[in-house]
């Protein structure tokens, strides 16, 4: 228990420079890694870091999950603000509007599609 209250009363450091991460497309080189602020040659090292990790993946490849983690663990352990720039909002508002539109929808769809289905095979066998 006294470490708790050590831990507790040291105020947070402030960061030691801010870090962007942008996605630049499909085609290679897909990332580009820049600054606002902070010491140069740490940025620097974390840039090059960054870059190995993320060179050849897009962010739909099941690898760059894995490695976005290791580079946000990265910026936490040099305290660098870490901002992410993939070209598409964070969270996905529009699946929600879909689920919530999906059950009319899928009711439509379900009494449509039985009567399809129900006809077609039958007509099938008939002809």
């Amino acid at each position: 228990m006294t470490m708790s209250p050590v831990e507790a009363s040291a105020p947070p450091e402030p960061p030691r420079g801010h870090v962007r991460v942008v996605y630049l497309g499909p085609v290679a080189p897909h990332w580009e890694v820049d600054s606002q602020f902070g010491d140069r040659a740490l940025v620097e090292a974390f840039r090059e870091r960054a870059l190995a990790r993320l060179v050849l993946l897009p962010p739909h490849d099941p690898q760059f999950r894995r490695n976005r983690e290791r580079v946000v663990r990265d910026a936490e352990r040099e305290n660098l603000l870490l901002e992410w720039d993939l070209g598409i909002p964070e969270e996905e508002p529009a699946p929600r509007v879909a689920d919530e539109a999906e059950p009319a929808g899928a009711a439509a769809e379900e009494s449509g599609a039985g009567a399809g289905e129900g006809s077609a095979p039958s007509e099938a066998p008939g002809a």
